[in-house]
């Protein structure tokens, strides 16, 4: 049983190989592979990895760390793909570059997100491709690169027939959340229904050990006007430890926030945490700091942390398991393998084909939907008619996300314009012309030629 990690040179990377070997009995898992097209990066985060299987959990899986592209996949079972094409420059550019014109500035979504999906698809597309030359023919690849909306849909045109299944792991985070808040120890014992397009939905419903917990959870929210469990925001007056969650810091807390500023006006659902770029758009401009995004937080915080504490450990054979995150992102991603290779129909929450899940969506639309994962992959829960107010903002998104893949796929200027033009987060034909120009200026590099 190999496991391939396209993007080894992640901060999350160390957390995730943990997460696979604490399930290497599940798994059976033999040997787990690091591919990266950054060597001097990947080699670093090797490092840690090493410390993690060999020291730390004293387990014997194989390490391979690898940039050629045959070792990488040669008979793997399972391709994990979590890539940042451009790295954290370009996530800087995405988020400042909107901002200057007054749009959301954000990794996912807008402008950003966009750019971001553009330099992504065709890469994503060679993963696809050396895998089916490489791998096992009953390989999958369980996909985490973001945007996964637009990966996914490009996926779906270019390669229909790819093992792929893509991921996103924010509504475990929200779900985290919610577990924190209102006390639940075991976050499994949580079942919820859920729709919408990847960082674009909504949950319906939530229980916990067969009760509904949605009334508490609002409650709970209503009165502390955010959700975040007490002990986060004890934290934040406390100016935020190091090892309060990565989710209570800096940006985030005002996404948080958003969730209870959205349920004063739309108190039904829970969104997901994302919909605050969209339907607080201009709020989120007003807060933010078109010199120093998420980007830089993350730069200064995890990426600092983790690369400073790599070269300390290489010099003095000392380690501090705080530089590196490992949580629901790595237990997402293994859990969803495990019940691949164990045809353990558990439930997910994945990005799949609508074929009717939502009937009053486009039968291709790529939707975020529950599912039962076994052996031949996603079994899709069907879900009720979404409301006109839902299904509106979704149409939209989901339209604006086909034309952007039409375009890079095209080669089409016109294309991917009426695609900045329909986004939510941007407010006019003028300035998604602005916004697209300069971002085809940054991503020259990257991006295939528009005309």
């Amino acid at each position: 049983m190999i496991i391939t990690i396209v993007g080894g040179g992640s901060t999350f990377t160390a957390g995730i190989v943990k997460s696979i070997a604490l399930r290497r009995q599940e798994l059976e898992v033999d040997e787990i592979r690091l591919f990266d097209i950054d060597k001097e990066r990947q080699d670093k985060v090797g490092v840690l990895v090493d410390w993690i299987l060999h020291e730390d959990l004293k387990c014997d899986i194989k390490l391979t760390v690898t940039t050629d592209v045959e070792t990488a996949y040669t008979d793997a079972s399972f391709i994990f793909a979590q890539m940042r094409v451009g790295k954290y420059a370009m996530r800087e550019q995405d988020e400042k570059i909107p901002l200057r014109h007054g749009c959301v500035g954000q990794e996912t979504c807008g402008a950003g997100g966009m750019a971001y999906g553009m330099r992504t698809i065709f890469p994503m597309i060679k993963v696809i491709d050396d895998a089916a030359k490489y791998a096992r023919p009953d390989h999958w690849i369980l996909n985490y690169s973001n945007p996964a909306s637009i990966v996914s849909e490009a996926c779906r045109r270019l390669r229909p027939d790819a093992r792929i299944i893509n991921i996103c792991d924010m509504p475990i985070a929200i779900i985290d959340m919610v577990a924190a808040a209102l006390g639940i120890k075991n976050k499994k014992e949580i079942v919820y229904d859920y729709f919408g397009l990847n960082h674009f939905g909504w949950f319906t419903s939530i229980e916990h050990n067969g009760k509904d917990i949605m009334n508490e959870l609002r409650k709970y929210i209503m009165d502390n006007e955010i959700l975040l469990p007490e002990a986060y925001l004890q934290a934040n007056k406390a100016a935020l430890p190091k090892d309060t969650n990565r989710h209570a810091k800096g940006s985030w807390y005002y996404v948080w926030k958003g969730v209870y500023e959205i349920m004063q006006n739309f108190p039904d659902t829970l969104p997901n945490t994302y919909l605050n770029y969209y339907l607080q758009q201009k709020e989120f401009v007003e807060h933010s700091d078109p010199t120093h995004t998420r980007a830089n937080e993350v730069m200064e915080s995890r990426e600092k942390n983790l690369f400073e504490g790599i070269d300390r450990y290489i010099k003095t054979g000392e380690i501090d398991e705080n530089i590196f995150y490992a949580g629901s992102h790595g237990d997402w991603i293994a859990d969803l393998a495990i019940a691949l290779k164990n045809d353990t129909k558990a439930r997910f929450l994945v990005i799949v084909e609508n074929r009717g899940a939502l009937p009053n969506m486009p039968y291709d639309a790529m939707v975020e939907v529950p599912a039962y994962i076994g052996k031949n992959g996603p079994e899709v829960i069907a879900q009720k008619p979404i409301p006109l107010f839902q299904q509106g903002l979704m149409m939209q998104q989901l339209n604006c996300e086909k034309l952007l893949v039409e375009g890079c796929i095209e080669g089409s200027y016109q294309k991917v314009l009426e695609a900045f033009t329909l986004n939510k987060t941007i407010p006019s034909m003028k300035v998604a012309k602005e916004v697209l120009d300069d971002l085809i200026e940054a991503n020259k590099e990257y991006w295939p030629e528009l005309k």
